[in-house]
């Protein structure tokens, strides 16, 4: 383990709730998460030339599905990431939204390697190495650079465990410092997230449920990770809990340079937390952009149905609230997803192009990119599909004689030109 400079934590602002003090909720006095988190952080910032930490390429996961029986075949797949990219920059953090059973979970484990990716490539920093083919063996260095905070506080920690021996297991299995130096290291990270470095040796049934958050963060903190997967971290908090775990994650960030793939259903908790967020639907990326392009400019429809359902207590307040925009029908089986656009399904916008060609994520701005054949703000949809040029058919989505199919740039990260939706043509910055 490189040396870490734990004693920055003395200086610290004040994150509340230090020492197992809770603090007040805030739904009593009308306030938001962004109100509670603002008090003492303001939302973190994006830098647009961070270089990637980790850089994810078409990314698949299928998980077989086998019949009953003595003999048990293989009938099908569930889809559940198909074909995804992105880029998580150094230092900074990607959020990853879409409602349960997208994909988001799954995402953060097979970035992890809990699970074993089908398909697709993974690479960490500079390294030309692909996680997603590496051996257990060599995957033990990368697990010192690569750790996850698990949704639940309650089942991620060992309940026959100390607190102390939870968060001291990852230096003995790494054999990063000596065994008499590993119970001073713990109650130093303790210390780092608030809690009394004197509590090393309580279980944690004796914690409350932002407390054993905090534990969580503290093993993973433990081998100084470069990034950390954060599966919805604080939704099993009330709002004053979650807004003192964003800000202790806030402090992490500053502090040791960490950088985040934030997975949350919160799109409050995400627009305070990441700079930039990708939108997932049954296993696909639909639209991933900087934070005032999505939550001010989202072009999807998917994403503005998610933004739509978001509460707002202060426009509640004053009267009048925002159209919700109510999507038909369930989401289809990843067993057996809709042909072309699988958003088609539910979307007001589909058209016969949706079910015979796949949009592909095309970058429409400086850092936005959308899958979708009509992007366009809400209530300003094209009538007629724009992908059609690019992609060499008709408005029906039938192959054009003579037409050839552009090339659509797959790369994970964001390219110096990009295709205009109003003119329809290539642009540069």
């Amino acid at each position: 383990m490189s040396d870490v400079n734990l004693e920055k934590s003395e200086e610290r602002p004040d994150l509340g709730a230090t020492n197992g003090a809770e603090a007040p909720t805030a739904g009593a006095a009308g306030l938001t998460f962004a109100d509670v988190a603002q008090q003492g952080h303001t939302a973190t910032t994006l830098d647009p030339d961070a270089k990637s930490v980790l850089s994810v390429q078409d990314l698949k996961m299928y998980f077989p599905v086998r019949s009953s029986g003595i003999i048990r075949r293989t009938v099908g797949h569930v889809q559940a990431v198909d074909g995804i990219s992105f880029q998580v920059p150094k230092g900074g953090s990607l959020g990853l939204v879409g409602e349960s059973g997208c994909g988001k979970s799954t995402t953060g484990r097979l970035i992890t390697r809990l699970y074993t990716p089908t398909g697709g490539s993974m690479k960490f920093g500079d390294g030309e190495d692909d996680i997603a083919k590496m051996s257990n063996r060599q995957l033990k260095p990368l697990r010192r650079n690569v750790q996850m905070i698990f949704q639940d506080p309650y089942t991620s920690l060992n309940p026959r465990h100390t607190v102390g021996a939870i968060v001291g297991a990852p230096l003995a299995v790494h054999n990063v410092v000596p065994k008499n130096k590993i119970l001073p290291r713990v109650q130093e990270l303790l210390e780092v997230v608030g809690l009394n470095p004197e509590h090393y040796n309580r279980y944690p049934n004796e914690f409350s449920g932002g407390q054993r958050q905090r534990i969580g963060i503290a093993r993973a903190l433990t081998l100084n990770p470069k990034l950390l997967v954060a599966d919805e971290p604080v939704s099993a908090l009330d709002v004053s809990i979650q807004a003192q775990v964003i800000n202790l994650l806030q402090d992490i960030q500053r502090e040791f340079d960490v950088a985040f793939l934030f997975i949350a259903h919160d799109l409050a908790v995400v627009r305070h937390f990441c700079p930039e967020v990708a939108v997932m639907y049954l296993g696909k990326i639909v639209e991933v952009a900087d934070r005032e392009t999505i939550y001010g400019h989202a072009h999807h429809p998917y994403t503005q149905a998610l933004l739509s359902a978001v509460p707002d207590v202060k426009q509640a307040a004053i009267g009048g609230r925002r159209e919700r925009i109510r999507l038909e029908g369930d989401v289809p089986s990843p067993i057996n997803p809709p042909s072309g656009c699988r958003f088609r399904t539910r979307c007001s916008l589909a058209q016969e192009i949706c079910a015979k060609v796949e949009p592909p994520l095309l970058q429409i701005g400086p850092r936005h990119k959308v899958a979708c054949h009509f992007p366009g703000e809400l209530g300003n949809h094209p009538t007629a599909p724009v992908t059609t040029g690019l992609l060499g058919v008709d408005r029906q989505g039938s192959p054009v004689s003579g037409e050839t199919a552009t090339t659509v740039s797959t790369d994970p990260g964001f390219e110096k030109e990009w295709f205009d939706v109003k003119t329809q043509k290539t642009v540069s910055a």
